[in-house]
């Protein structure tokens, strides 16, 4: 049975009574309570909602990304350093708790799952789902950027790198990854609801830009400028 809240609002008073809904019975609500005299204006009740947890992080550094590559859909992986940045994470989640957990295909969202995993035996179902996979930079994948702007210039590096909705020869344009993440965000919290439980997620940078996007209500510019660090968790509730 959900716990309910009711509130009595005091015509005349300037105070008002906060009663609980186990300890004080609706038989007895209207009974006075030390005062003479309830001007009762309005009964509110409200139900006291359980909230559930989504742990939201990056993958550590790969060579990809250490030596300034295009990764994309490329399966870089995860180096030393990006070993130390899942280890910061698994810190920040310790004293979480979470039941379920989802990962992409690629080796680097599940290798720092992985470490995260250490400290969640709680954890007992793994779930895979691309549609938080990186952004897909298609011709450029494994092309450093200094590539990229000898060969096509600083106009063109900038728009397909930064810009909202132009896509690289055969890949994807932000505009193209919101898409698929917002269904994923609508998925995921039908599956938080359905199942009551706490969920963490290994994503990639441009998947939790858009996932960023979605669930802070960030602007274009604010999406297209944001940065995802590695070793940070970002915590969404979602009322059930």
């Amino acid at each position: 049975m959900p716990r309910f809240s009711i509130v009595f609002i005091l015509e005349k008073c300037k105070y008002y009574q906060h009663y609980d809904y186990y300890n004080y019975p609706p038989h007895s609500l209207f009974r006075e309570r030390g005062y003479k005299k309830l001007f009762i204006v309005r009964i509110g009740y409200f139900i006291m909602k359980k909230e559930f947890k989504v742990y939201v992080f990056r993958h550590g550094q790969t060579d990809f990304n250490r030596d300034s590559k295009f990764t994309g859909f490329v399966d870089a992986k995860i180096t030393k350093t990006g070993l130390e940045d899942a280890e910061i994470v698994a810190e920040r989640l310790k004293k979480k708790k979470f039941a379920v957990a989802f990962h992409t295909s690629l080796s680097r969202s599940k290798d720092t799952l992985n470490v995260v995993l250490k400290s969640h035996t709680e954890c007992k179902r793994l779930i895979c789902d691309d549609r938080m996979v990186e952004r897909n930079y298609g011709d450029l994948n494994s092309k450093t950027h200094l590539q990229v702007v000898k060969k096509f210039g600083f106009e063109k590096y900038d728009d397909w790198h930064r810009s909202w909705n132009v896509r690289p020869p055969k890949g994807e344009c932000f505009a193209d990854v919101e898409k698929r993440v917002k269904i994923f965000i609508k998925d995921l919290k039908e599956f938080v609801k359905k199942e009551k439980v706490n969920v963490a997620i290994s994503a990639h940078g441009n998947s939790i830009r858009l996932f960023r996007k979605i669930m802070d209500g960030l602007s274009v510019k604010e999406t297209c400028e944001l940065y995802v660090p590695y070793d940070k968790v970002f915590e969404y509730g979602v009322k059930v």
